[in-house]
This record gives C-alpha cells, sequence and structure tokens, in this order.
C-alpha cells in the first residue's frame, strides 16, 4: 500500500448539529479507496475556553501498524540515517500497533485550537488521498513537484468559467453558512 499526499484539514462549527453524516461519507470514501483519515480529533471548547477532545480515525489495525512504521522509518532517518531508519519504522509499527496512529495525541499542543472561539467546534482531519498515488507517482517521474495548492473558492470559479455566478454564489453561502452564524 503506498501512502498518498497527506493533508490536514481544520473545519470549525459554530453551532455543532453533529448526527453522524461527516464520519459516514468519510466511511464511504474509505470504501471506494478514495481517501482514508490517518487520524482526526474532534474538539470542543466550552464558553468559558476548556478544550474537550476525541480522537476519530478509519484506519484498520494493520493500515496503522504500516502508517506507523513508515512515519517511525522518517523519523528515524531525519536522526541517524538508513540504521535509523530500520529501527524507526519497528518501533513505529510497534507503537502503532498498540495505540494506533494518534498524530494528535496532544490537543493542547495545536496552535489552532487557541483560535476556535469559545462555546464552538472544530475537527482536524489529516488525511490522506489515496486517489492521488498514481498522478503523484507520475508527476515525480516526469521530474515534477509540488509548488503550492489550496481549494479555490466557488466564487473564483465564476471568472473562469467553470460555473454560474448563482451557483456559485448558493456553494459559497453552503461553504461559509457557519462562519456566519
Amino acid at each position: 500500500m503506498a501512502i498518498g499526499p497527506v493533508q490536514l484539514l481544520v473545519l470549525g462549527f459554530k453551532h455543532p448539529n453533529f448526527h453522524g453524516e461527516i464520519i459516514e461519507e468519510l466511511e464511504r470514501l474509505k470504501q471506494s479507496d478514495t481517501v482514508r483519515v490517518i487520524d482526526a480529533l474532534a474538539v470542543y471548547k466550552t464558553a468559558d475556553g476548556e478544550l474537550e477532545a476525541e480522537h476519530l480515525s478509519n484506519l484498520t489495525k494493520e493500515e496503522a501498524v504500516e502508517i506507523g512504521s513508515k512515519i517511525g522509518a522518517l523519523i528515524g532517518l531525519g536522526f541517524e540515517g538508513e540504521a535509523g531508519a530500520a529501527a524507526g519504522a519497528m518501533k513505529g509499527a510497534e507503537l502503532a500497533s498498540e495505540e494506533g496512529v494518534a498524530v494528535f495525541d496532544d490537543p493542547q499542543a495545536w496552535d489552532v485550537l487557541a483560535e476556535i472561539p469559545n462555546d464552538s467546534a472544530a475537527a482536524l482531519l489529516l488525511i490522506e488521498h489515496h486517489w492521488a498515488v498514481p498522478l503523484r507517482d507520475a508527476i515525480a517521474r516526469a521530474g515534477g513537484f509540488r509548488v503550492a495548492d489550496g481549494f479555490i473558492s466557488p466564487l473564483d470559479l465564476v471568472g473562469i468559467g467553470l460555473i454560474a455566478a448563482e451557483e456559485a454564489k448558493e456553494l459559497h453561502d453552503l461553504e461559509t453558512a457557519g462562519a456566519k452564524a
């Protein structure tokens, strides 16, 4: 299993109204081999500013061990070269087998959480774009590399003729509704 490009999404919720739809959609994406959640953290900030957090992930134990070994190998490689990579891979796999992959193991350590307004919620999703593995590899074989990336606002798509202004406004309002409430 190749690891696809990994992205961190931070989503805010002023008045959370969770019914399981987000988790169901992430599971559907996993089943279609499109996206996997490496780690996720749901955070609620009370009116007093206290944080309550819950980890979520849809990795199987085998996937967690494999990702843990790769993360451990990268860390070991950076510290002690190839010997460190081998030792790091073993340690990463062992930890992931016991505890899963916990990138967000200390919610207080993530600076972005300070930006969450009191009496609201956020979700931090570390997702792997498994669909992009063949594309990424083809780009690398052609000598290409990532310069930048980001989501484009629906309003910006009007100017290049991809969608109509009315549709862009509806999508923009949908995407930003919680920020205005």
